[in-house]
């Protein structure tokens, strides 16, 4: 049978796919659940609408995070958290925090997937934190100070 999958099924198909997978499996599981839905000619062509215009939307998408690397050289953003005497936080700073603080306090836009750090932020003090998006690099001044 013929499916369209309207979510991401691991190891099966990704959003917007059209696959030929077993009657059962299709009855028994993606339907019920509400992953997938008979795929016909005019879905086909739905499909095909839909991945153009997400393919534009992420090329406009990447311009304008382009254009908010460019203004993030100058950018300082503040997170105050609890820390010990010797400068420890007692809860670290994860990417999704920084990226929210950014849009708070910057105004720019910037997902968390884009912020090139290893490990979550545990001290109080400065941090440059990378940011690449595509081939473009950037980065940003992160001051952690301590909350009394």
């Amino acid at each position: 049978m013929k499916v369209l999958f309207l979510k991401d099924v691991p190891k099966m198909g990704k959003k917007y796919d059209i696959k030929e997978v077993s009657d059962g499996y299709a009855q028994n599981f993606l339907f019920p659940k509400k992953l997938a839905e008979v795929a016909g000619k005019k879905t086909e062509k739905m499909v095909e609408k839909i991945k153009l215009t997400e393919a534009e939307m992420k090329k406009v998408d990447q311009a304008l995070l382009h254009k908010s690397l460019k203004t993030l050289a100058e950018t300082v953003v503040t997170i105050k958290g609890k820390a010990n005497e010797e400068g420890k936080l007692f809860a670290a700073i994860h990417k999704e925090e920084i990226s929210e603080k950014l849009r708070e306090q910057a105004g720019i836009e910037m997902p968390a997937e884009y912020l090139d750090i290893e490990k979550p932020v545990k001290e109080v003090g400065e941090h440059e934190i990378p940011v690449t998006v595509g081939d473009m690099k950037g980065k940003f001044k992160l001051v952690v100070t301590n909350e009394e």
